[in-house]
């Protein structure tokens, strides 16, 4: 008899890891790295407090495709590969036929929160529509920026907007500030070691990466800051790289640029994955607020982030070893700082 109560048990053990499995949510994430990255407490909020077999980013692909087999994130699916601009028409307007692709897409999903459309919008009121003509899902639509008064972290506003939406009695949950959310594989170490052997970098040493760039020029601290740190940081044997991404590379002149390689090792246009490759190798990083020092500070890299306008409060990086400076002065941007060079090299040498 006991035999069967077993054999009962594991059964519905079975299948209730099996329906578990079957439920599924999606994020619709329009935005950049550092977007995608703060998006990740909210995926893993989602898998864990809904019971959740998986979980899926819907975005660019050359922001998200790092996250699979890295992150909480179980796959991707391409924001160009559907036609979700049908969803923004007038919902008297708004059509489905039969095994509509925008139907099929959604049909795995119990769960979809949207950074894209409003709440009591057209897109909205259709996403809702389409979700549920195979099956019955909820749909949660979430503002990408808090309210100007907004004093917390902008990863706690999306999970609270998730719980005051979702008529569920789930508890209160905290970022927590310090928690890895990238993890590094073998061939990302390898991947980056190899970056560096082409550039001949002395692994004895430690490394340095420096990214003077940002999405926008407003929250890049002056360049000659960074100059004046990688030429201290070499004087004292630590190799420094800097980093260039495609925004550098058009806004800085053949002059600036010539400049910044004559103060250290310079690696452009590198893909995501090659970056994320090269910080797995990196001992420190500095940078403004951007989409890569979220990327630093996700993967447990010593961050040292340098803030203007933006609020560090609400935006800034997650990870277990980040120092934010501030400097909210128009100096920012228009004059190099002598005084919050020493600052941020006393932290990074500690």
């Amino acid at each position: 008899m006991e035999a069967n109560d077993d054999i009962l048990e594991l059964l519905k053990e079975q299948r209730t890891e099996a329906a578990r499995a079957a439920r599924r949510g999606v994020i619709l994430q329009p935005g950049a790295i550092g977007d995608c990255i703060l998006t990740l407490p909210l995926a893993e909020f989602m898998k864990n407090c809904l019971g959740l077999g998986g979980i899926d980013i819907l975005g660019h692909t050359e922001y998200i495709g790092i996250l699979p087999g890295r992150t909480c994130v179980d796959g991707i699916r391409s924001i160009d590969s559907m036609d979700l601009h049908r969803l923004f028409a007038e919902t008297n307007a708004f059509d489905l036929v039969d095994g509509d692709p925008l139907i099929n897409f959604f049909a795995d999903y119990s769960w979809i929160a949207t950074f894209l459309g409003e709440p009591n919008s057209s897109f909205e009121q259709n996403l809702i529509f389409t979700a549920n003509c195979s099956h019955s899902a909820e749909v949660i639509t979430l503002s990408m920026q808090p309210p100007k008064d907004f004093g917390e972290h902008l990863a706690d506003f999306y999970i609270q907007q998730f719980i005051d939406q979702s008529d569920l009695s789930l508890q209160p949950w905290r970022v927590r500030r310090g928690d890895f959310l990238i993890k590094s594989t073998k061939a990302d170490v390898n991947r980056g070691r190899e970056l560096l052997e082409e550039i001949e970098v002395d692994f004895s040493e430690e490394l340095v990466v420096i990214q003077p760039g940002s999405g926008g020029q407003n929250k890049c601290w002056h360049l000659d800051n960074y100059l004046a740190i990688a030429k201290e940081l070499s004087s004292r044997g630590i190799e420094v790289i800097f980093l260039l991404g495609p925004a550098e590379m058009d806004r800085f002149s053949n002059v600036t640029i010539k400049n910044i390689k004559s103060a250290a090792r310079c690696l452009t246009d590198l893909s995501l994955t090659q970056v994320l490759g090269l910080l797995s190798c990196a001992d420190g990083f500095v940078g403004n607020d951007s989409g890569i020092t979220h990327l630093s500070a996700g993967l447990g890299v010593k961050t040292l982030c340098v803030f203007g306008p933006t609020n560090p409060a609400v935006y800034g990086p997650i990870g277990p070893a980040v120092t934010v400076f501030t400097d909210s002065t128009a100096a920012f941007v228009k004059e190099p700082s002598s005084a919050l060079q020493k600052e941020l090299l006393d932290v990074l040498m500690a």
